[in-house]
């Protein structure tokens, strides 16, 4: 069973910085993209950022680039998200997900594409 547990979450005011993290256990971390995703008081789900297996390719929403930043860690089964500039429509709460295709070739947006989930964590940006 794959388990992803994230933290560093908090309020923090418009123009701030955050730092997300990810850990994974359960499989092999490495094989598998990951991505982050967050979730808006009663609004759907919408992506945030992906990362390749590798670590080599990333891609992001276009609401976020240039302002967030994905890596990993394969050797400590960690992935973060680096969060400057905030504004208050960042507010959410932002998951990690790993992805179910194994070695995928191309980064996914879609949630149907990522098969594991963190509770979440909840980023509040006060104007």
């Amino acid at each position: 069973q794959v388990q992803l547990v994230e933290s560093g979450g908090g309020l923090v005011q418009a123009g701030g910085s955050l730092r997300l993290s990810c850990a994974a256990s359960g499989r092999t971390f490495s094989r598998y993209a990951m991505g982050w995703f967050r979730q808006a008081s009663g609004k759907e789900r919408e992506f945030v950022a992906a990362i390749s297996w590798s670590g080599a390719s990333t891609y992001y929403a276009d609401s976020v680039k240039g302002r967030f930043t994905i890596s990993r860690d394969n050797a400590k089964n960690t992935e973060t998200l680096q969060m400057n500039s905030l504004k208050p429509e960042d507010t959410a709460n932002y998951y990690c997900a790993a992805d179910r295709r194994r070695l995928a070739t191309m980064l996914s947006v879609r949630t149907d594409d990522y098969e594991y989930w963190g509770q979440g964590t909840q980023v509040t940006v006060s104007s």
